[in-house]
């Protein structure tokens, strides 16, 4: 599967297939297994500096790009993930996921761990299977290293190299158009000359990793096929003027016949599907596409077969939009009761409910969920956000064991923040908030924000804090070093 583009102008942000040989280093699976030649031998270990650029590129994009905040959809696609990074050989990479309000399909991955999607890559992909490809497909560039494959320089050669690649790319991304892409497309040249004939095996290998982690979570293989085809289709209707994901990464008759060749001879695990889950998923991303015709989100999920419980499912979404929120509510209990298993649906209703400045409600319906699945994000956030509204030392108190579970979570700090605010913990609230903003990018600001918060820490003798402030110090001067490596 291609990696995919989004529709930022210029900017084509899929490391993995944008770059194809200069972006990666060799399979840990030797590649024989997959019918493809041997490309030479590296460590498959993600280094230490991998990790510390790709944490940086992060917090970068985070600060350029528009986020699709959505914790019920963001859980659902960890959870893919999950399910998938066993089958991948990503060898315990902790992968962190970036969602995008972006109504263009695409998809990406960032040496380090990083995965991220646009939301029109659910409006796209009409099922599970075709979505989980994208994925699988991710996966197999992050476990192979391709970034770092192929090359013949040293390793300090390498890094600036793509640091000064993904600055062009981040440039791109915040209005730099072309320039931005002539910065990352130059240093790519320079980082390796002599081996672009090796994109296409590294989309291929990318491919039948991709194939097999399916097979063996116990999709369909030939979901990837279906999607492939489904590109070409994309590409046959724009004539001339296809989208340039598909002029610079095309599905070709070959490689389409490559990926079904081998499909073929998968055999897939116990089968997995779980459509009905997913059409939800993309009814939440539809409604976000269209915010501002959501009935043209309902006509679209109907016309492309999404199947009824989800219908049903966006109907009570737009019905709570409407301020109609008994009937949203008793449609979301309803579809719970029918769909037991499906946690986001309770989760849905107790959202609905704080959007309607039901706090009580919202408490209520989280904590009961919460006592089924205690870690549960999004209804731990809807727990908290009510909390705010009712009692901020509860607030605080649940909000501090969140952040220890999720340190690289945006959301999660700026909430802290607001319930220390709120609460009386001063010195702890501008210690989150400088986390806040250290995550989204904003490190000088971070590190100012850390001495406001010890001049709060000193004032209420709170020793911990201080010692906390202290040590976040030295890490956020790391990132900043990490962050000038863009620039």
């Amino acid at each position: 599967m291609p990696t995919l583009r989004i529709a930022y102008p210029g900017w084509i942000c899929a490391f993995a297939c944008a770059c194809g040989s200069l972006l990666f280093s060799p399979p840990s699976i030797a590649s024989s297994d997959y019918g493809l030649p041997s490309l030479g031998a590296a460590s498959t270990s993600v280094s230490n500096e991998e990790y510390r650029l790709g944490r940086a590129w992060l917090r970068q994009f985070r600060a350029q790009a528009p986020q699709w905040q959505d914790p019920i959809t963001n859980d659902y696609l960890q959870s893919l993930i999950a399910r998938l990074a066993p089958h991948s050989d990503i060898n315990g990479l902790r992968t962190i996921t970036v969602m995008v309000d972006n109504a263009s399909l695409n998809a990406f991955a960032v040496p380090g761990g990083v995965v991220g999607i646009n939301s029109g890559l659910f409006a796209f992909a009409e099922d599970e299977g075709a979505f989980v490809s994208v994925l699988a497909h991710e996966l197999g560039h992050l476990s192979q290293r391709h970034y770092a494959r192929g090359s013949a320089r040293a390793a300090q050669t390498q890094l600036p190299a793509m640091a000064a690649m993904l600055a062009g790319m981040l440039i791109a991304a915040s209005g730099g158009g072309d320039a931005g892409m002539a910065a990352a497309m130059g240093s790519q040249a320079a980082l390796i000359q002599d081996q672009l004939s090796y994109s296409r095996l590294f989309e291929q290998e990318a491919d039948n990793i991709g194939l097999q982690a399916m097979a063996d979570t116990g999709y369909d293989p030939e979901a990837m096929v279906r999607m492939f085809s489904a590109m070409q289709r994309m590409a046959r209707l724009q004539g001339d003027t296809p989208p340039e994901f598909l002029l610079t990464h095309p599905v070709t008759d070959n490689r389409l016949s490559a990926a079904q060749a081998r499909a073929a001879q998968l055999n897939v695990a116990d089968a997995y599907t779980s459509d009905t889950l997913y059409d939800m998923m993309r009814a939440r991303a539809l409604l976000s596409i269209y915010t501002n015709t959501p009935q043209q989100a309902a006509s679209r999920l109907a016309q492309e077969g999404a199947e009824q419980a989800a219908q049903d499912y966006l109907a009570a979404l737009i019905d709570a939009r409407n301020g109609q929120t008994d009937s949203a509510l008793e449609q979301l209990d309803r579809l719970a009761n029918e769909h037991p298993d499906f946690a986001m649906l309770p989760a849905s209703s107790a959202s609905v409910a704080l959007e309607a400045g039901r706090y009580d409600q919202a408490i209520q319906r989280s904590q009961q969920l919460l006592r089924f699945m205690p870690n549960y994000l999004p209804a731990q956030l809807i727990l908290a956000e009510a909390q705010l509204q009712r009692d901020p030392q509860a607030a605080y108190d649940l909000l501090r064991d969140i952040t220890s579970q999720n340190l690289e979570n945006p959301q999660v700090f700026n909430l802290l923040a607001e319930a220390a605010g709120r609460s009386g913990h001063d010195s702890w609230g501008h210690l989150a908030r400088a986390e806040y903003l250290q995550l989204t990018g904003r490190v000088d600001r971070g590190i100012r924000q850390l001495s406001i918060a010890r001049d709060a820490a000193e004032r209420e003798n709170d020793q911990q804090a201080l010692a906390r402030i202290e040590q976040r110090r030295e890490d956020f001067i790391e990132y900043r070093e990490a962050l000038d490596d863009f620039n």
